[in-house]
């Protein structure tokens, strides 16, 4: 059954948008993935052709017009958790090795872990080099104002806090293909998902700048 999308932020197409210079963004993780790792488009579960593409050329055509690019450093633990799968995979595949067995993969195979590692380090070099750190405090204010979050908009728990800290910085624009994010009143979600970008043009809150 589709998701039933309930759209309360502003969604823009980003295919048909144009970076600005005064544009802040905060780049989510699945993005990051799709830019930065060069063996995305290996993984079992294979992305989408406008994920691989159009993800990327938007991220290049905002560094072109030197928008601001903003990463978390939860995203660090949800792009290792990616990398690691999806080295877990194409490891499978080429060898016979039961993806099941993850904990086998990280501990017994030392020069898969290795390469594990490279990965990512190469990633998040990229990410580094192309964004500034958006800082996120985990403390008891942060937690409740997250868990307040959770029983009104369908988040899970890493995008919880991410909210919570662009809501401090008073970053309203969000690059991502994550659909629970237009959940969010009071942000801009830049996206190229197809299914998200038809809710919110039947619901009159897809727009243009």
């Amino acid at each position: 059954m589709p998701v039933q999308y309930t759209i309360r932020a502003e969604v823009i197409d980003l295919r048909n948008d144009t970076p600005q210079q005064a544009d802040l963004f905060l780049v989510d993780s699945n993005v990051w993935y799709w830019t930065t790792y060069s063996r995305a488009d290996f993984a079992d579960t294979r992305p989408r052709t406008y994920q691989i593409n159009d993800y990327p050329l938007y991220i290049s055509k905002a560094l072109s017009a030197k928008s601001a690019l903003l990463r978390c450093g939860l995203s660090l633990a949800e792009l290792s958790h990616l990398i690691e799968k999806t080295e877990l995979e194409i490891f499978a595949r080429t060898s016979g090795f039961d993806k099941k067995k993850k904990k086998e993969f990280r501990h017994n195979n030392i020069s898969q872990r290795a390469n594990v590692v490279t990965e990512v380090q190469t990633a998040w070099d990229q990410i580094k080099s192309m964004s500034q750190m958006l800082e996120v405090k985990i403390d008891e204010t942060t937690t409740n104002a997250a868990l307040s979050r959770f029983s009104t908009q369908p988040l899970d728990g890493y995008d919880l806090f991410i909210l919570e800290a662009i809501s401090r910085a008073g970053v309203v624009k969000v690059i991502t293909d994550d659909g629970d994010y237009v959940s969010v009143p009071g942000i801009q979600v830049f996206t190229a998902h197809p299914r998200v970008i038809t809710a919110a043009q039947s619901q009159g809150k897809l727009v243009s700048r």
